[in-house]
């Protein structure tokens, strides 16, 4: 068959994935090493689980779907389980979590990091394949394991190069969220799947408030809202007292910084004994700043346990607030760092209590030069059910997710990415009977911690070993010919140096510093150390 009528496969990636070169994956080793640390400090094990886990695993627990095959990529195995790649590092914990309950400590407190894969429809940004970077805690019910794991993000940002003041770790309470539902009329305790479509509405509209404003939140809560180009969305169908309720909650943020900017603060009974402390502390602070900095968190948590009126729920995820807050600030996390933020929903299904998302503050230009803040590069929260699915007996944890790419991709806006791509010293071949000399160059300089690598290409073109040398970002290119390996000498050749003098260089400083040298071949080593020092 001639090559004509050969069908060759098309080399690209398919859609929705991508490839990482060695910057990339030097960068991305290098800030998840920095955030290992930090986890490996607060007593967490490093866990890597299977890529494939049996769609039976992944279950309902995936967000927006209704069926359990659907936003994964998945195969039936020989008329058996339907295996499926992994779609987050959670769902695999709760099978470890089941599966070696027997084995592991209790509580059992894990990261993971590594790959995910979701079937959905790609775009700009946005891949199928992604790493995340997940610290869990499974077995602990009390509300300190999340005060834990926030104070743990807010290092792990810090460690990555997020300066403090450019990030804010912002948490919530599903039971807050479910209490005010509860009171607006859209959520009955002794029926959880009644409203259930009205609850999902809800939850996106809230999740909506930054793009859409409060007017666009309010038309979702009621008949809906027509965007501008004349599409509609269904709203959930609330009356206006019910709309007004939710509105209570949604713009609670909104109310609690006018209230503090005014010095207006007034404080509705916390049931903690701690209270008092909290809020004597806050009085005690010697600027107006300050103060307003300690109180907001007791003032969020007091005026959220107001707006869930009886709702025992709502009481209690306020209360669990409040703790939270109490735990961090005498941990030395406040406000500035960490802060009770009733804007923050999260999407999936299976929270049940404390959820919690930190946010770049910072801003960038976007596409079009407009100045944007960076967002939220994590989330997570309590999931108190998610093992129960395979033991029948209700297990809490809590955790947060990191998005890897996007954390880079803010280290790189703020320009703290540092990463040295720099690349072998290579060794140049002039005599291929000679190898096992060059060879033995490299040995030497790879033994003493140097980078190094021989040209293995065709070396009849020495020119193109040097082109090859500067395309592998080589520092050094050594080289030896007949004439030196006669006279015991190698010559070292600055290619970081020659580029520079080729670009702007002055004469003098070519004098000063040649670009080429001549050293005994037993002062390969040194010679090589003392170049790359002078870089």
């Amino acid at each position: 068959m001639s090559d004509a009528k050969i069908r060759r496969p098309r080399a690209e990636t398919p859609k929705g994935f991508r490839d990482y070169f060695g910057a990339e994956v030097t960068e991305r080793k290098a800030m998840l090493d920095k955030i290992a640390a930090v986890y490996h400090r607060y007593g967490f094990d490093p866990l890597e689980t299977s890529a494939v886990e049996t769609v039976e695993s992944l279950g309902k627990f995936l967000p927006d779907v209704d069926r359990p095959n659907e936003g994964v990529f998945a195969w039936q195995e020989d008329e058996a389980d339907w295996l499926a790649l992994r779609y987050d590092l959670t769902a695999p914990l709760a099978r470890v979590a089941a599966q070696y309950r027997n084995d592991l400590p209790s509580p059992y407190r894990r990261y993971a990091m590594g790959p995910v894969w979701r079937n959905e429809k790609p775009g700009p940004g946005r891949f199928r394949q992604f790493y995340q970077c997940d610290a869990d805690t499974v077995g602990a019910p009390s509300v300190a394991a999340d005060a834990e794991i926030c104070a743990m993000l807010a290092d792990a940002l810090e460690a990555a190069g997020i300066e403090r003041g450019d990030y804010v770790v912002k948490v919530n309470n599903r039971k807050v969220l479910n209490g005010v539902m509860e009171v607006a009329g859209v959520l009955d305790p002794s029926d959880p799947e009644k409203f259930a479509d009205e609850r999902g509405i809800v939850l996106r509209a809230i999740d909506k408030i930054d793009r859409l404003g409060v007017e666009g939140v309010r038309a979702l809560l009621g008949e809906g809202r027509k965007d501008a180009s004349g599409d509609f969305t269904k709203g959930a169908g609330l009356s206006e007292s019910q709309i007004r309720v939710l509105m209570q909650f949604i713009q609670a943020k909104m109310y609690i910084d006018q209230e503090l900017a005014l010095g207006s603060v007034k404080f509705a009974r916390i049931d903690h004994p701690a209270a008092e402390i909290f809020h004597a502390a806050a009085l005690r602070q010697d600027s107006p700043t300050k103060k307003a900095l300690v109180l907001r968190n007791l003032f969020t948590c007091s005026y959220l346990g107001e707006i869930v009126g009886n709702s025992a729920q709502g009481k209690q995820g306020a209360l669990e607030l409040f703790e939270i807050a109490f735990t961090l600030g005498q941990l030395g996390y406040g406000p500035d760092r960490i802060v009770i933020d009733p804007g923050v929903v999260r999407g999936l299904g299976y929270y049940t209590g404390p959820v919690y998302e930190a946010e770049l503050t910072f801003e960038i230009l976007d596409e079009k030069g407009r100045k944007r803040q960076f967002g939220s590069v994590a989330g997570g929260g309590r999931y108190d059910d998610l093992v129960k699915r395979f033991t029948g007996q209700s297990v809490p944890a809590t955790g947060v997710s990191i998005g890897v790419d996007r954390l880079l991709a803010a280290l790189h806006a703020k320009g703290r990415i540092s990463t040295d791509t720099t690349g072998p010293v290579v060794v140049t071949v002039m005599d291929r009977d000679r190898m096992a000399d060059y060879m033995s160059m490299v040995s030497d300089l790879r033994n003493a911690g140097i980078r190094a690598e021989t040209y293995l290409g065709n070396p009849k073109n020495f020119g193109n070993q040097l082109k090859y040398a500067d395309k592998r970002n080589s520092p050094i290119a050594i080289i030896q010919g007949g004439n030196e390996a006669d006279a015991g000498t190698v010559i070292l050749k600055d290619l970081i140096l020659g580029a520079k003098i080729a670009q702007n260089a002055t004469l003098e400083e070519w004098k000063d510093r040649p670009a080429q040298v001549e050293v005994p071949r037993a002062d390969l080593v040194a010679a090589v150390r003392r170049m790359l020092d002078q870089n």
